[in-house]
């Protein structure tokens, strides 16, 4: 838990977008390994996992170096992201209630959104769900230092929104998202993947925990 934040002092609310407000895990963990068996390459089972949460240019280091593909990490990241384009464009994956769940906590806070995707598929998750306009800030660990669990993508995400953390909230739903959250300091909500589910010692950095964002209002944070 994060005590030393005042839930009824805040004014900032980040989200996670993979598996928080896109039910996509899947997706890019299937369009890495078939570009991976394209190659040639067997795909490592723990690959989806250890990924988790990685930024860009983490998980294309570990597909070249760990994998074995011989492009260069800027060449895998390109191609994979290229392909979940083309996936998002024929259908978005929004998960249950995350439009409205955005659109609520709107009209309290100021929103934000750190994401371990690349640029490109932020701008384009937030365009074709139409809810762009509702976040002030959006950052991509590709921007950062270091991807999640680092609290790099979180602290740069309040430094642009000039947030202190004790006075935000993060909306995560993995390990490697929940460490990060609480690492930077912030009032932590989970939202917890029933397909990935987030380690105990990481569900257990939540100061709330919801089944669905269908819960996720105001009240979740300022009566907790």
């Amino acid at each position: 838990m994060n005590s030393s934040v005042d839930s009824g002092a805040l004014e900032a609310v980040v989200f996670d977008m993979d598996g928080v407000l896109v039910d996509s895990e899947q997706i890019w963990d299937e369009a890495r390994r078939a570009l991976a068996l394209e190659r040639g390459f067997a795909w490592p089972e723990s690959a989806q996992r250890e990924m988790m949460g990685m930024s860009s240019l983490e998980w294309s280091r570990y597909m070249h170096e760990r994998v074995g593909l011989a492009e260069a990490p800027e060449e895998i990241s390109a191609e994979v992201v290229r392909r979940i384009e083309d996936l998002y464009w024929q259908h978005l994956p929004l998960l249950e209630g995350a439009v409205q769940a955005v659109e609520r906590m709107a009209k309290r806070f100021r929103l934000g959104l750190a994401s371990s995707s690349n640029r490109p598929i932020i701008e384009l998750v937030l365009e074709l769900a139409a809810i762009a306009d509702c976040f002030e800030v959006t950052v991509s660990s590709e921007e950062v230092e270091r991807g999640k669990p680092a609290p790099d993508v979180y602290l740069e995400t309040l430094s642009r929104m000039k947030v202190v953390p004790a006075r935000a909230a993060a909306i995560e739903d993995s390990t490697s998202g929940l460490l990060s959250a609480h690492a930077a300091g912030m009032f932590v909500v989970a939202v917890p993947s029933p397909v990935f589910p987030p380690r105990p010692d990481a569900l257990a950095a939540a100061d709330v925990v919801i089944d669905s964002l269908t819960e996720l209002t105001p009240e979740t944070v300022l009566a907790s």
